[in-house]
């Protein structure tokens, strides 16, 4: 056990013979299919003999009824062929989950607009329970399956919709479903928070109670584990006896008086003896963020050598703003001596380096002892390792370059479907952006912002943000100002730090307006409305890991404006960037951090879309074509557990 368990080399796949029998088979099954070609050939002959016999059709109609039969036996012939590869093992020649059809057609029912009543102004329009049935709806379609099946375990502090703060509770609900529906036994682990709503977990059950070593070799805290399922995620929650501590006890996640610090690393330690306890052998042990990457350390130093044998451990960094700094005395709660692990070499924090005392850094224990370590896109995978984006865990990046790499979020295109949203009135396709049309004047009435007068075009902006330094907070109040003088509608909805700040701005400077709305809090259901709404969404974000905002509003047809870093330079081209095709031109890109900067970029997004309709109807409706989903992603987090496991 110990850091140098992380170095061990993945086991080789074992795949020649394999292969070339699943050749050979292959070779027998195209002969079977070339003589089942022939017999089609033969069934089409005689229809087109009929031809010289029956004047009563045109040429060109026995020409199309022809193309149409072969049509027809084309798409046989593809849908043999793909279910041969799949059954034989080749299913990744397919390419991009060929049976999700990565557009799935919408089928669009008419609907009365005129029917729905539009809210009043200043009423909590998004508290309303929507019928169902309205609006387009999206054909099912079954996911691709992998030939092979992994146990994967993910620990995690956040899980949406169940107890989510930021993004990451969007990451670990998205990818967890999208691996369980390629065929893989996937389970969330997560603390069970005293706030959570018990109402959204399917079948919760107590499972068992198992103690927990804490603090000292002769002390223990009794858990329990529960079991349920939350949307389609099988789930495990950890609680501890709190008459011994008060950890996750509070009205919020991260709002609890104890300390988190201990809460975490108790956490990790009981994930841990959750699995032993159970009998549970993961293949793959996910953790996430600093919270559960302790888990990585525990595991090589106590449990690979105590009947957790199988696993190897992922962990993925979704923010370098914390690091998790932690005192020895605070990892001593794990009951193992934080001593062990305060090294240069495991995870000391060099910055404590003859400070009194030293720390660690559990996000560099957790690189250190991962088997596999990834960020959330490639962008910023090569700023935090470069040292533009990770600090002083840069040279531990760096150090460990080759088992870190950048994936891309996905975003879950089930929670977030424009074509089957049950947060709305209506629902709407890229082939029919007239529900969108509709949410648009359903929004600026229930916020009290006019409505634009016949044939004027004023851009709704929307941005959905937290209210910390890293989003750009003095980029977020030049663009209010910037885009009420040009004409423009804007919305906020967030909260954070800044709270204070843009309450006032909405309670003085904006309180009547009716360009402006300010919204300082955050609400799920509204967030849909305003997405859906959206014409241009805001993310300037001063550094930005992933991001999925910009993901969502494509998803529902608006046009991202992006500061270029993290993830948002990976997702979004600049529609007058010649150095890229007209296909991946998706929005508007500004790279300095300064207001001029901002305003180069938003300032084209509305004189764009007021002077150019048919272009930026396109443009709308070519980024709800895109994929933004977990397919992809989840295909590459496949790959990193199979060469991990």
């Amino acid at each position: 056990a110990g850091p140098h368990c992380r170095s061990t080399p993945p086991r080789t796949r074992r795949g020649g013979d394999r292969a070339g029998t699943q050749l050979a088979h292959a070779a027998a099954g195209r002969r079977a299919h070339g003589s089942e070609r022939k017999e089609e050939r033969r069934r089409l002959r005689p229809r087109n003999r009929v031809r010289n016999h029956c004047s009563a059709f045109s040429a060109e109609e026995w020409e199309l009824e022809r193309l149409r039969q072969e049509n027809e036996l084309l798409r046989e012939r593809v849908a043999d062929l793909e279910g041969f590869l799949r059954e034989a093992g080749f299913a990744d020649v397919l390419g991009e989950d060929v049976v999700a059809e990565a557009e799935a057609k919408p089928i669009a029912t008419s609907v009365d607009f005129s029917t729905i009543p539009l809210p009043s102004a200043g009423s909590k329009f998004w508290e309303v329970e929507q019928p169902s049935g309205r609006g387009a709806k999206v054909k099912e379609h079954q996911q691709h399956q992998d030939p092979f099946k992994l146990n994967i375990v993910h620990l995690a502090a956040e899980m949406a919709p169940l107890a989510k703060v930021g993004g990451l509770a969007d990451v670990i609900t998205g990818l967890a479903r999208s691996c369980s529906g390629r065929g893989h036994n996937v389970e969330v682990i997560l603390p069970f928070y005293e706030c959570l709503d018990e109402s959204t977990i399917h079948n919760l059950k107590e499972d068992g109670e198992f103690s927990v070593p804490w603090r000292s070799q002769h002390e223990s805290l009794r858990t329990w584990c529960f079991s349920g399922v939350c949307e389609g995620c099988k789930l495990l929650l950890v609680r501890p006896n709190w008459d011994q501590c008060n950890y996750f006890r509070g009205d919020g996640v991260y709002q609890g008086s104890y300390n988190e610090t201990e809460a975490y690393l108790y956490f990790c330690r009981a994930s841990l003896e959750l699995l032993r306890w159970s009998g549970r052998q993961p293949d793959v042990i996910h953790v996430h963020e600093w919270q559960t990457s302790a888990a990585a350390m525990l595991y090589w130093e106590c449990y690979h050598n105590q009947g957790l044998s199988n696993a190897k451990v992922v962990l993925t960094i979704h923010n370098m703003d914390s690091t998790g700094e932690c005192k020895v005395e605070e990892f001593n709660v794990t009951g193992i001596d934080g001593t062990a692990f305060n090294t240069v070499d495991k995870a000391l924090d060099e910055r404590t380096i003859g400070h009194n005392p030293e720390r660690m850094s559990l996000l560099k224990g957790g690189v250190v002892y991962s088997n596999s370590v990834t960020t959330v896109s490639p962008t910023y995978a090569q700023e935090t390792s470069t040292g533009h984006g990770g600090g002083w865990l840069s040279g531990t990046l760096s150090m460990y370059k080759n088992k870190y790499q950048g994936i891309i979020n996905g975003i879950d295109d089930t929670m977030w479907d424009p074509t089957n949203d049950r947060h709305l009135p209506v629902t709407f396709s890229a082939s029919a952006l007239e529900g969108k049309y509709f949410l648009q004047k359903f929004v600026r009435s229930g916020l009290g912002l006019s409505a634009p007068g016949d044939g004027e075009r004023v851009p709704l902006i929307v941005c959905i943000t937290r209210l910390v330094p890293q989003k750009g907070i003095h980029l977020i109040k030049g663009a209010i100002l910037g885009a009420e003088a040009k004409g423009a509608h804007f919305v906020l909805l967030g909260s954070g730090h800044s709270d204070a700040e843009f309450r006032g701005m909405s309670e003085h400077e904006f309180k009547d307006s009716q360009s402006v709305r300010l919204m300082i809090t955050y609400n799920e259901s509204l967030s849909h409305y305003l997405f859906a709404a959206a014409d241009i969404v805001l993310v300037p974000s001063i550094f930005e890991p992933c991001g999925l905002t910009q993901m969502i509003g494509m998803r529902y047809g608006a046009v991202p404006v992006v500061r270029q870093t993290g993830g948002l330079a990976d997702t979004v081209k600049d529609v007058d960037d010649a150095n890229v095709s007209s296909e991946k031109q998706n929005g508007f890109v500004f790279a300095g951090a300064d207001e001029p900067a901002l305003h180069s970029a938003l300032d084209r997004a509305i004189k764009y879309y007021k002077e150019r309709p048919s272009w930026w109807h396109d443009l709308s409706a070519k980024n709800m074509k895109a994929d933004f989903s977990w397919h992809k992603s989840a295909s590459a987090y496949i790959d990193i557990y199979r060469m991990a496991a």
